[in-house]
């Protein structure tokens, strides 16, 4: 199988944004903005297209119908943190696309178990079968 290319990931065509985090907070709940939306426009981006093509056809909750990935990150205290976090969940996203799947070769049942699957299915219909009412 052939190495997936490298892919660089432009600092232009990523959007991050700093909100605020939910769940309990402190004495800075509502002052300070940790957590991060990060937006990443895949049609408008430098990917090579066939890249492109399969992130758009990944069945992933993060990619929203107009090709738009978003990202929240907000499992750490730190802004830094959770920025490093949601690139690093973006380049995953992107590595997992860039490989390229192999190719589906179809193959035949055996003989063996062609057999050993009608043979179960006979023995199955012979238990089925006493199953019946009982005349007496």
């Amino acid at each position: 199988m052939d190495k997936a290319p490298t892919i660089i990931l432009k600092q232009s065509e990523v959007e991050i944004e700093a909100i605020r985090a939910q769940g309990a907070g402190g004495q800075n709940v509502n002052k300070v903005s940790n957590a991060v939306h990060l937006r990443f426009d895949i049609r408008a981006s430098s990917l090579p297209d066939a890249v492109k093509t399969r992130l758009l056809g990944m069945k992933d909750h993060r990619i929203s119908a107009d090709g738009v990935v978003v990202i929240k990150a907000q499992n750490t205290r730190s802004l830094e943190k959770n920025r490093e976090d949601a690139l690093a969940r973006l380049r995953a996203l992107i590595a997992a696309a860039a490989a390229v799947p192999r190719p589906r070769r179809p193959t035949k049942a055996t003989y063996g178990s062609k057999m050993r699957r009608v043979s179960g299915k006979i023995r199955r219909g012979r238990v089925k079968a006493l199953r019946g009412r009982v005349d007496g």
